[in-house]
Protein backbone atom coordinates (compact mmCIF):
# COMPACT_ATOMS: atom_id res chain seq x y z
CA UNK A 1 0.00 0.00 0.00
CA UNK A 2 1.46 3.35 -1.08
CA UNK A 3 -0.10 6.17 0.94
CA UNK A 4 1.14 9.56 2.16
CA UNK A 5 0.76 8.59 5.81
CA UNK A 6 3.17 7.86 8.63
CA UNK A 7 1.50 5.19 10.73
CA UNK A 8 -1.89 3.65 10.08
CA UNK A 9 -2.99 4.00 13.69
CA UNK A 10 -2.18 7.74 13.71
CA UNK A 11 -3.98 8.74 10.50
CA UNK A 12 -6.94 10.41 12.22
CA UNK A 13 -4.94 12.17 14.94
CA UNK A 14 -2.40 13.60 12.50
CA UNK A 15 -5.06 14.70 10.05
CA UNK A 16 -6.96 16.55 12.77
CA UNK A 17 -3.80 18.12 14.19
CA UNK A 18 -2.90 19.42 10.75
CA UNK A 19 -6.39 20.79 10.22
CA UNK A 20 -6.31 22.67 13.52
CA UNK A 21 -2.87 24.15 12.77
CA UNK A 22 -3.96 25.26 9.31
CA UNK A 23 -7.15 26.91 10.56
CA UNK A 24 -6.83 28.84 13.84
CA UNK A 25 -10.60 29.36 13.80
CA UNK A 26 -10.91 25.67 14.75
CA UNK A 27 -10.12 24.07 18.09
CA UNK A 28 -9.18 20.40 18.41
CA UNK A 29 -10.27 18.83 21.70
CA UNK A 30 -8.82 15.65 23.19
CA UNK A 31 -10.19 12.91 25.46
CA UNK A 32 -12.60 12.57 23.74
CA UNK A 33 -11.60 13.86 20.32
CA UNK A 34 -13.85 16.41 18.62
CA UNK A 35 -13.49 19.74 16.78
CA UNK A 36 -15.34 23.02 17.36
CA UNK A 37 -15.38 26.64 16.32
CA UNK A 38 -12.75 28.41 18.38
CA UNK A 39 -15.34 30.96 19.52
CA UNK A 40 -17.81 28.31 20.72
CA UNK A 41 -20.17 28.52 22.45
CA UNK A 42 -21.83 31.40 20.61
CA UNK A 43 -24.53 32.89 22.82
CA UNK A 44 -27.97 33.39 21.32
CA UNK A 45 -27.42 31.01 18.40
CA UNK A 46 -28.54 27.45 17.74
CA UNK A 47 -25.50 25.17 17.61
CA UNK A 48 -25.12 22.61 14.81
CA UNK A 49 -23.29 19.35 15.33
CA UNK A 50 -22.59 16.54 12.91
CA UNK A 51 -20.12 13.70 12.62
CA UNK A 52 -19.36 10.29 11.27
CA UNK A 53 -16.58 8.02 10.21
CA UNK A 54 -13.47 9.64 8.77
CA UNK A 55 -12.36 9.02 5.21
CA UNK A 56 -14.83 11.42 3.59
CA UNK A 57 -12.90 14.64 4.12
CA UNK A 58 -13.58 17.51 4.26
CA UNK A 59 -16.76 16.14 5.88
CA UNK A 60 -17.40 16.96 8.65
CA UNK A 61 -14.65 18.87 10.43
CA UNK A 62 -13.85 20.89 7.32
CA UNK A 63 -17.34 22.36 7.38
CA UNK A 64 -17.07 24.00 10.80
CA UNK A 65 -17.35 27.77 10.95
CA UNK A 66 -19.73 30.74 10.80
CA UNK A 67 -22.79 29.83 8.78
CA UNK A 68 -22.10 26.11 9.00
CA UNK A 69 -21.36 23.62 11.78
CA UNK A 70 -20.48 24.63 15.32
CA UNK A 71 -18.71 21.33 15.95
CA UNK A 72 -18.07 17.88 14.56
CA UNK A 73 -17.23 14.45 15.92
CA UNK A 74 -14.89 12.35 13.75
CA UNK A 75 -14.74 8.60 14.13
CA UNK A 76 -11.97 6.37 12.89
CA UNK A 77 -12.01 5.67 9.16
CA UNK A 78 -15.45 4.38 8.13
CA UNK A 79 -16.35 3.99 11.83
CA UNK A 80 -19.02 5.90 13.70
CA UNK A 81 -17.89 8.27 16.47
CA UNK A 82 -18.82 7.28 19.99
CA UNK A 83 -21.62 8.87 22.06
CA UNK A 84 -19.19 10.43 24.55
CA UNK A 85 -17.64 12.52 21.76
CA UNK A 86 -21.08 13.68 20.66
CA UNK A 87 -22.18 14.50 24.19
CA UNK A 88 -19.03 16.43 25.13
CA UNK A 89 -19.00 18.32 21.84
CA UNK A 90 -22.66 19.29 22.17
CA UNK A 91 -22.16 20.46 25.74
CA UNK A 92 -19.22 22.61 24.63
CA UNK A 93 -20.97 24.31 21.69
CA UNK A 94 -24.38 24.88 23.31
CA UNK A 95 -24.93 28.63 23.59
CA UNK A 96 -28.28 28.32 25.31
CA UNK A 97 -30.52 28.10 22.25
CA UNK A 98 -30.20 24.36 21.78
CA UNK A 99 -28.23 21.93 19.64
CA UNK A 100 -29.29 20.45 16.30
CA UNK A 101 -27.72 17.10 15.44
CA UNK A 102 -27.37 16.40 11.71
CA UNK A 103 -27.05 12.65 11.26
CA UNK A 104 -26.32 10.59 8.15
CA UNK A 105 -28.53 7.50 8.02
CA UNK A 106 -26.10 4.74 8.97
CA UNK A 107 -26.91 2.30 11.74
CA UNK A 108 -23.87 3.12 13.89
CA UNK A 109 -24.37 6.86 13.58
CA UNK A 110 -28.08 6.60 14.39
CA UNK A 111 -27.54 4.44 17.48
CA UNK A 112 -24.70 6.55 18.87
CA UNK A 113 -26.39 9.89 18.22
CA UNK A 114 -29.57 8.55 19.86
CA UNK A 115 -27.56 7.69 22.97
CA UNK A 116 -25.96 11.14 22.96
CA UNK A 117 -29.39 12.75 22.56
CA UNK A 118 -30.67 10.94 25.64
CA UNK A 119 -27.63 12.08 27.64
CA UNK A 120 -28.14 15.66 26.51
CA UNK A 121 -31.83 15.58 27.44
CA UNK A 122 -30.88 14.28 30.88
CA UNK A 123 -28.42 17.18 31.20
CA UNK A 124 -31.08 19.77 30.41
CA UNK A 125 -29.86 20.65 26.91
CA UNK A 126 -32.44 21.44 24.24
CA UNK A 127 -31.64 19.07 21.40
CA UNK A 128 -33.29 17.72 18.28
CA UNK A 129 -32.15 15.85 15.18
CA UNK A 130 -32.29 15.81 11.39
CA UNK A 131 -31.57 12.46 9.71
CA UNK A 132 -30.22 12.66 6.16
CA UNK A 133 -31.18 9.84 3.77
CA UNK A 134 -30.82 11.16 0.23
CA UNK A 135 -29.22 8.20 -1.61
CA UNK A 136 -31.86 6.75 -3.93
CA UNK A 137 -29.78 3.78 -5.11
CA UNK A 138 -30.98 1.23 -2.57
CA UNK A 139 -33.50 1.15 0.23
CA UNK A 140 -31.40 -0.94 2.61
CA UNK A 141 -27.68 -1.68 2.68
CA UNK A 142 -24.96 -3.27 4.78
CA UNK A 143 -24.87 -0.23 7.07
CA UNK A 144 -28.42 1.12 6.96
CA UNK A 145 -32.10 0.49 7.37
CA UNK A 146 -33.61 2.72 4.72
CA UNK A 147 -31.82 5.03 2.33
CA UNK A 148 -28.22 6.08 2.93
CA UNK A 149 -27.18 9.62 3.85
CA UNK A 150 -24.56 11.10 1.56
CA UNK A 151 -24.16 14.23 -0.60
CA UNK A 152 -27.18 16.16 0.66
CA UNK A 153 -25.59 16.27 4.11
CA UNK A 154 -23.25 19.06 3.01
CA UNK A 155 -26.07 21.18 1.58
CA UNK A 156 -28.11 20.76 4.75
CA UNK A 157 -25.14 21.71 6.93
CA UNK A 158 -24.60 24.86 4.87
CA UNK A 159 -28.20 26.04 4.51
CA UNK A 160 -29.30 25.20 8.03
CA UNK A 161 -26.03 26.67 9.29
CA UNK A 162 -26.89 29.95 7.59
CA UNK A 163 -30.36 29.87 9.18
CA UNK A 164 -28.84 29.31 12.61
CA UNK A 165 -26.35 32.12 12.04
CA UNK A 166 -29.15 34.61 11.30
CA UNK A 167 -30.91 33.64 14.53
CA UNK A 168 -33.53 31.07 13.58
CA UNK A 169 -34.88 28.96 16.44
CA UNK A 170 -34.00 25.32 17.03
CA UNK A 171 -37.41 24.23 15.79
CA UNK A 172 -37.12 26.36 12.63
CA UNK A 173 -33.64 25.03 11.88
CA UNK A 174 -34.82 21.45 12.30
CA UNK A 175 -37.85 22.04 10.08
CA UNK A 176 -35.65 23.52 7.35
CA UNK A 177 -33.23 20.60 7.59
CA UNK A 178 -36.01 18.04 7.20
CA UNK A 179 -37.50 19.94 4.27
CA UNK A 180 -34.12 20.01 2.53
CA UNK A 181 -33.66 16.32 3.18
CA UNK A 182 -37.00 15.53 1.57
CA UNK A 183 -36.05 17.58 -1.50
CA UNK A 184 -32.55 16.16 -1.98
CA UNK A 185 -31.71 12.97 -3.87
CA UNK A 186 -28.35 11.55 -4.89
CA UNK A 187 -26.69 8.52 -6.42
CA UNK A 188 -23.06 7.46 -6.74
CA UNK A 189 -20.85 5.34 -8.96
CA UNK A 190 -17.48 3.66 -8.47
CA UNK A 191 -14.86 3.24 -11.18
CA UNK A 192 -12.41 1.61 -8.78
CA UNK A 193 -12.01 0.77 -5.11
CA UNK A 194 -10.60 2.72 -2.22
CA UNK A 195 -8.03 1.26 0.16
CA UNK A 196 -8.74 1.68 3.86
CA UNK A 197 -5.30 2.16 5.48
CA UNK A 198 -5.96 -0.44 8.19
CA UNK A 199 -6.88 -3.03 5.55
CA UNK A 200 -3.94 -2.27 3.30
CA UNK A 201 -5.59 -3.46 0.10
CA UNK A 202 -8.50 -2.42 -2.13
CA UNK A 203 -11.90 -3.50 -0.86
CA UNK A 204 -12.88 -4.98 -4.23
CA UNK A 205 -11.80 -5.17 -7.87
CA UNK A 206 -13.44 -3.99 -11.05
CA UNK A 207 -12.54 -4.87 -14.60
CA UNK A 208 -11.19 -2.04 -16.74
CA UNK A 209 -14.55 -1.57 -18.43
CA UNK A 210 -16.74 -2.01 -15.31
CA UNK A 211 -18.35 0.34 -12.82
CA UNK A 212 -20.46 -0.17 -9.70
CA UNK A 213 -23.67 1.80 -10.25
CA UNK A 214 -25.32 3.16 -7.11
CA UNK A 215 -22.44 2.34 -4.76
CA UNK A 216 -22.41 3.68 -1.19
CA UNK A 217 -19.72 5.88 0.31
CA UNK A 218 -18.25 2.99 2.32
CA UNK A 219 -18.35 0.56 -0.58
CA UNK A 220 -21.85 -0.75 0.07
CA UNK A 221 -23.46 -2.63 -2.82
CA UNK A 222 -25.11 -0.56 -5.50
CA UNK A 223 -27.90 -1.30 -7.94
CA UNK A 224 -25.65 -3.39 -10.17
CA UNK A 225 -22.21 -3.80 -11.67
CA UNK A 226 -22.26 -2.87 -15.34
CA UNK A 227 -19.99 -2.00 -18.27
CA UNK A 228 -18.89 1.62 -18.39
CA UNK A 229 -20.13 3.12 -21.64
CA UNK A 230 -19.75 6.90 -21.79
CA UNK A 231 -19.88 9.87 -19.46
CA UNK A 232 -22.99 11.24 -21.14
CA UNK A 233 -24.91 7.99 -20.77
CA UNK A 234 -23.72 7.45 -17.19
CA UNK A 235 -24.79 10.94 -16.09
CA UNK A 236 -28.14 10.52 -17.86
CA UNK A 237 -28.70 7.26 -15.96
CA UNK A 238 -27.68 8.84 -12.64
CA UNK A 239 -29.84 11.89 -13.21
CA UNK A 240 -32.80 9.72 -14.11
CA UNK A 241 -32.54 7.84 -10.83
CA UNK A 242 -31.92 10.98 -8.76
CA UNK A 243 -34.94 12.76 -10.22
CA UNK A 244 -37.24 9.75 -9.91
CA UNK A 245 -37.63 9.18 -13.62
CA UNK A 246 -36.47 5.59 -13.41
CA UNK A 247 -37.71 2.69 -11.34
CA UNK A 248 -34.92 1.29 -9.16
CA UNK A 249 -34.75 -2.45 -8.59
CA UNK A 250 -32.43 -2.96 -5.59
CA UNK A 251 -30.49 -6.20 -5.31
CA UNK A 252 -27.32 -7.45 -3.71
CA UNK A 253 -24.14 -6.67 -5.62
CA UNK A 254 -20.43 -6.81 -4.96
CA UNK A 255 -18.85 -4.26 -2.65
CA UNK A 256 -17.71 -1.00 -4.18
CA UNK A 257 -16.36 2.40 -3.26
CA UNK A 258 -17.86 5.67 -4.38
CA UNK A 259 -15.88 7.72 -6.84
CA UNK A 260 -18.75 9.84 -8.11
CA UNK A 261 -21.91 11.30 -6.59
CA UNK A 262 -24.72 13.16 -8.30
CA UNK A 263 -27.31 15.09 -6.33
CA UNK A 264 -30.69 16.01 -7.75
CA UNK A 265 -33.96 17.47 -6.66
Amino acid sequence: MKKLINRVEEVLNEQLAGLAKAYPTLTLHQDPVYVTRSDAPVAGKVALLSGGGSGHEPMHCGYIGPGMLSGACPGEIFTSPTPDKMFECAMHIDGGEGVLLIIKNYTGDILNFETATELLHDSGVKVTTVVVDDDVAVKDSLYTAGRRGVANTVLIEKLVGAAAERGDTLEACAELGRKLNNQGHSIGIALNACTVPAAGKPSFTLQDNEMEFGVGIHGEPGIDRRPFSSLDQTVDEMFGHATGKRRIQPHAASLGSSSGKLAGR
